[in-house]
């Protein structure tokens, strides 16, 4: 029998918040800080911050008794340790969009050196943090953060972001061997070489998994997805509204929490009979 590993990114691909979460008639609770009908995953200072459906929180939770199932998340490793998924604590678990890897809750050295290697040949990030501070503007961004020593980020308000601060951090990461992602509230500047898939390829490697099953909503998904056997991302998102696709990657139309209740279910559909796919025949396309 094939061995599968699942890895899955977590903010609006499985988990969601309750402004994200509401589609397909979930409704945020007017009465509270939670979401009416969902199953809390999450809670920070005293609030209930990530949800699921009941049908994908039980879903997870048979899929993750029977399969390897890894979060792949941008999160810091603190962030990560919040979220409580259905079903048994997972063994392995990628944080700092893949510059962590959590084996039992524990960084792992071993990776931590790799991903030093890996990253020392792109601008530093102190280079990173001060093109991001220069950018910033109180009125419409908060002060820029440092994840896990590896890469930036500053919570945003969408709706006054400029477009040519956009433009300007977009060019600064590609001149730097950086990329830029703004995923919901937060933009993010992570280096290159800091990629979710390099991690989760290595826990299919550890775990001797065959074939490789993934999720993910942004573009720093793109490359889990990308190095998958089959993959899938919801109808929301920045690969969604990209463009971006690939022969092996199907795309949802639901969207919010119904989107990630549709996500367990492929993956549980897709545990068995999925070939490991021929790599030589390209990668992904737009």
């Amino acid at each position: 029998m094939t061995r599968t590993l699942i890895a899955s990114d977590l903010d609006r691909t499985l988990v969601y918040s309750a402004a994200a979460a509401p589609s397909g008639g979930l409704v945020a609770d007017p009465a509270g800080p939670g979401t009416a009908g969902l199953v809390v995953v999450e809670r920070h200072e005293g609030r209930d911050v990530s949800f699921m459906t009941p049908a994908a929180a039980t879903a997870l939770a048979a899929l993750a008794a029977r399969e390897v199932v890894v979060p792949v998340t941008t999160r810091t490793p603190a962030q990560l340790a919040r979220v409580r998924l259905p079903g048994p604590p997972p063994r392995y678990a990628v944080a700092a969009n893949g510059g962590v890897l959590l084996v039992d809750g524990v960084p792992d050295p071993a990776w931590a050196g790799q991903v030093a290697r890996a990253v020392a040949g792109v601008a530093p990030l102190a280079a990173a943090l001060a093109e991001l501070t220069e950018v910033c503007r109180p009125e419409w961004a908060g002060p820029p953060r440092v994840a896990a020593d590896l890469f930036c980020y500053m919570v945003v308000d969408r709706a006054a972001l400029p477009p040519a601060a956009v433009a300007r951090l977009t060019a600064w990461a590609r001149d730097g061997g950086w990329s830029l992602s703004v995923q919901g509230r937060k933009v993010y500047l992570v280096p290159l070489p800091l990629q979710k898939s390099a991690a989760a390829l290595e826990v299919a490697h550890r775990v001797g998994a065959e074939v490789v099953l993934a999720a993910g909503d942004s573009l720093l998904d793109v490359d889990l997805l990308a190095a998958a056997d089959r993959a899938v991302h919801p109808g929301h998102g920045e690969i969604a509204a990209s463009g971006w696709s690939a022969p092996w990657v199907e795309a949802l139309t639901s969207t919010g929490a119904a989107a990630g209740e549709e996500i367990v279910a492929w993956f549980a559909a897709h545990t068995q009979g999925v070939a490991p796919r021929d790599r030589s025949a390209g990668t992904a396309v737009r």
